[in-house]
């Protein structure tokens, strides 16, 4: 075609367009060939991501007996170690037996009771007016006695130890139940943040191959400078997420040691932690029925009855009291007046207590009652607040357990979102960076919303098993 007919079929002012066209075209070529040499890196960094995903995201399904097994086993070695070393266990125990011991000395006053007397010294004594006297006068006696009636005092004071030992047993129950909680607590804890911490290592590592596959691209265009300074801003955001999450994961093992001791176990795995506690919410008339025969509640009961035998005892103070008595006694005078020579004695008999006056008893019977009213009301109380906090515990867990199954329905969709948006930017050029890292940021958030769901449903079943039958028992 001969120059002017070029000119004919293609005006004047379209030529300088054409030139341009040719002077961009290298550029456009080298640009989708960067893209094309992005498509090897970026598929292998969303295979490596798809395969440790599945390990680093537990769910609330039903998970197999030998992990369930290995996870309860692994649970109690932990609390085992942390019932050795509690201080607040220890001396609940010792409370215990000191009530014992108290229950003990309570009872012996129903048995015989024996006694020596000695004494020495200058006397003076007169009779029908004649006055004796001694320099020194030397005495001793041995008496046998054994209650036989107190009008009941001595079996409610009885009672009433009984009662504080069990409220002092049943307080060491509480009291390792409580220690069972916190190390299950933190044993939860410190799997939450190992998981978010995979979570968030592996959107780490997407970040890095996203720079990575930049870093490519920006060699050979150096037109997208811009998105690589971006990726690489996104990138520190995604370390320094990780590191906060690293250092709360050191916190968490730090309580737990203080609770186990060092060195730290191993203590189960992410799976098998979640999986060895219960899964489902527990129903909640059931937990509410099991609330009453909690330790706790028991204990308060039993100081309750424990106040009211308290009270029965201090009202059968103002009773006759009777009891047998045998006394021997020898006694010498040194000197002075009174006849020498060694004189010997012993009597044996009944002897009744009749209180004629007592003006504080009416005040002392009247403030025992209302300390066992007090005690009764405290329970019910007690009692009351933890069937409050089970109503509400349980509708957290049940609000959890919805909130971990809507967050993973939705990761399915933002699975599907994700890839077609680093599609399109890869292939075809119609999404911007900023466009790949807000799905890949909204993708590994909801990625740490089901961790935090799922290990929220767990850790709230396992305190509303607390509040009931007991977390303890349920390990067992």
């Amino acid at each position: 075609m001969s120059r002017s007919a070029f000119r004919v079929l293609v005006p004047s002012r379209a030529v300088p367009r054409l030139a341009r066209w040719r002077q961009c075209l290298p550029a456009a070529l080298a640009g989708w060939l960067a893209g094309a040499m992005l498509l090897p890196a970026m598929a292998s960094c969303v295979d490596d991501d798809a395969a440790v995903q599945r390990a680093a995201l537990p769910g609330l399904a039903e998970a197999a007996p030998a992990l369930v097994e290995g996870g309860r086993a692994a649970l109690r070695t932990l609390v085992q170690s942390a019932l050795a070393r509690s201080a607040a266990v220890g001396a609940a125990r010792l409370n215990a037996e000191a009530a014992d011991q108290d229950t003990d000395e309570a009872r012996a006053a129903r048995r015989p009771q024996a006694s020596a007397n000695a004494s020495v010294g200058p006397t003076l004594s007169r009779a029908e007016g004649v006055t004796d006297s001694a320099a020194a006068r030397a005495a001793g006696s041995l008496s046998l006695s054994q209650l036989i009636s107190d009008g009941g005092r001595t079996d409610r004071l009885v009672d009433f130890r009984e009662r504080l030992a069990d409220a002092a047993r049943l307080g060491l129950l509480g009291s390792q139940e409580q220690t069972v909680v916190d190390t299950v607590s933190q044993a939860l804890e410190r799997s939450r943040f190992r998981v978010q911490a995979q979570v968030q290592g592996q959107h780490v590592r997407q970040m890095g191959c996203l720079v990575q596959s930049l870093e490519q691209i920006v060699a050979t265009d150096r037109g997208r400078a811009s998105e690589l300074v971006q990726a690489r801003k996104g990138l520190q955001q995604a370390e320094l997420t990780l590191a906060s999450t690293q250092s709360q994961l050191r916190q968490a093992e730090q309580r737990l040691r203080r609770l186990v001791g060092d060195p730290l176990p191993d203590g189960p795995s992410p799976d098998a932690a979640l999986a060895a506690l219960p899964q489902a919410v527990p129903a909640l008339a059931q937990v509410q029925a099991e609330a009453e025969r909690a330790p706790a509640i028991a204990a308060l009961d039993a100081q309750a009855d424990a106040a009211r035998e308290l009270a029965r005892s201090v009202e059968a103070s103002t009773r006759p009291q009777l009891s047998w008595t045998v006394s021997a006694s020898t006694h010498t005078a040194l000197g002075g007046t009174a006849p020498g020579g060694l004189g010997r004695s012993v009597s044996a008999g009944l002897l009744l207590n009749v209180p004629l006056l007592a003006p504080g008893a009416t005040a002392a019977t009247d403030a025992a009652r209302k300390r066992a009213e007090s005690a009764r009301l405290s329970r019910d109380d007690a009692l009351q607040s933890r069937r409050s906090r089970i109503a509400e515990l349980h509708e957290q867990a049940g609000n959890a357990i919805d909130r971990a199954h809507r967050v993973a329905a939705v990761l399915g969709d933002s699975e599907r979102v994700r890839q077609a948006t680093r599609a399109q930017w890869q292939q075809l050029g119609r999404r911007s960076l900023f466009d790949v890292m807000a799905a890949e940021g909204e993708h590994h958030g909801l990625r740490q919303a089901q961790v935090d769901a799922t290990h929220d449903a767990v850790q709230l079943n396992a305190l509303l098993l607390s509040l009931g039958r007991g977390l303890q028992d349920f390990l067992k």
